[in-house]
């Protein structure tokens, strides 16, 4: 099945990046079986599915092409700006058919159900759902643990204001971090305190002596694909992370928001590590199916259920939408999807290392080996005029974001760099784009 998805995945991801371009005909099935190392079978079910999903069309003894399309109102986009900004999945990925018919299906489960208030907790069906789909991200919880949310962010504010049995009030984050987050936190005058985290990873003496010193309530992070350093802890950090919570009675709030979209598998979370109930993961569903769908599942301890429900009190989550991912998860069209997705990511990560290896041979900039998730952190030397570099850049069609946002606004340890977002740039955009800042930071240092 593995296989399968791979195949299908590399044949949608070379008709979007143009290798297969409107009209072609494809490699024969038994050409392609031979060039992919499967059988027959395989080819033709991989055909089928692209057929089914209008990418490409069958002629009766001659094969298969890759459908024309008209244009729509993507192609306004400025196809000359390298957008390495921009947050937001790859519009041409989006999987518009099969969550039309998801929507279509829902309505046909629930009927009247969908024009009710529903539940503040989430449609009970799709948190049973939930528990199965969270297991095989290693994060075991029982229904009544999972609330559905308006979107991770929704999770997050709640759990800012309200109190904990620790009886603590501060908010640790890591800095850099969530810049929107951070501006929310100190918008609502909520006590929060910064530490360092680098590409290396985090000082864990020094969060022990955080954890220790009292007053935190939760410690919020993002252990894998961090925005914005793109990094992720590794197995002894998580560890460390999960027993200092538990030792020093501290929450660690996980914000696994990036859980779909990599291609290691072997990653369990802070929460698997958990043997205390000290942990809550969150998880969003916005980066692998549509930002608008503002979709999000917290799973809680049972000492933090309860006040939890108290501040998330009103039904405030489509019941359409959750009953439209209940379907889509259910059918396995998210798990291709997640396939399809990592694939088309982690090739783009690829050709931003080797394209960072190929023009910055005299080490200007310092990139973490991230291979999956869509961030890179571009380290600048402290000495680089950052406003300059960014004005520089926007004359050559190149979108960037400084660093500076993504600290704490009195958090002075900050460390100069652009966050790199690869997931609506083409391979050739990477290359182009990488090039250009290499060449503009050179610039800079003679400046």
């Amino acid at each position: 099945m593995k296989k399968y998805f791979s195949i299908l995945s590399d044949m949608e991801n070379k008709i979007r990046e143009g290798q297969y371009v409107p009209g072609q005909k494809l490699p024969s099935v038994r050409s392609s079986a031979e060039s992919y190392g499967c059988s027959i079978s395989t080819i033709t079910r991989a055909y089928a599915e692209l057929e089914k999903r209008h990418a490409v069309y069958s002629i009766p003894q001659s094969g298969f092409y890759v459908v024309e399309k008209p244009g729509d109102w993507r192609d306004n986009r400025d196809g000359k700006m390298i957008d390495f900004a921009t947050v937001l999945p790859d519009l041409d990925a989006f999987p518009y058919l099969d969550f039309q018919h998801c929507l279509n299906k829902a309505i046909d489960i629930y009927k009247y159900d969908l024009f009710t208030y529903g539940d503040p907790k989430g449609l009970e069906s799709l948190r049973h759902t939930l528990v199965s789909h969270l297991a095989g991200d290693q994060v075991f919880a029982k229904a009544e643990q999972i609330i559905v949310t308006s979107g991770a962010q929704q999770a997050l504010e709640i759990l800012a204001k309200m109190p904990f049995p620790n009886g603590n009030a501060a908010v640790l984050v890591e800095q850099p971090s969530y810049d929107i987050y951070l501006r929310y936190l100190e918008a609502e005058g909520i006590p929060v305190h910064g530490i360092a985290r680098t590409a290396a990873g985090i000082d864990l003496r020094e969060l022990e002596q955080k954890f220790g010193s009292g007053g935190i309530k939760f410690f919020y992070t993002m252990s894998r694909y961090h925005n914005p350093l793109g990094t992720s802890y590794n197995a002894d950090e998580r560890k460390a992370i999960a027993r200092l919570a538990g030792k020093y009675d501290v929450y660690v709030v996980e914000d696994d928001y990036m859980a779909d979209l990599g291609a290691e598998r072997q990653f369990d979370p802070i929460y698997a590590y958990d043997r205390s109930s000290h942990v809550v993961y969150l998880k969003s569903f916005s980066k692998i199916i549509f930002p608008g769908l503002r979709l999000g599942a917290i799973v809680l301890p049972e000492r933090l259920l309860k006040t939890f429900r108290i501040y998330k009190s009103y039904p405030d989550t489509s019941l359409l939408s959750q009953a439209a991912l209940e379907v889509y998860i259910k059918n396995g069209m998210y798990e291709r999807h997640k396939h399809k997705i990592c694939s088309l990511y982690a090739s783009r990560m690829r050709a931003l290392n080797e394209s960072v290896e190929r023009y910055n041979e005299a080490g200007l900039i310092e990139v973490p080996g991230v291979s999956s998730g869509i961030y890179a952190q571009f380290k600048l030397k402290p000495t680089v005029n950052m406003e300059r570099l960014i004005k520089r850049l926007a004359q050559r069609n190149i979108s960037v974001v400084p660093g500076k946002a993504f600290y704490l606004s009195d958090y002075l340890e900050r460390e100069k760099f652009l966050r790199i977002s690869i997931s609506q740039t083409r391979p050739e955009q990477i290359d182009e784009g990488v090039k250009a800042i290499v060449e503009e930071v050179r610039q800079g240092s003679r400046w």
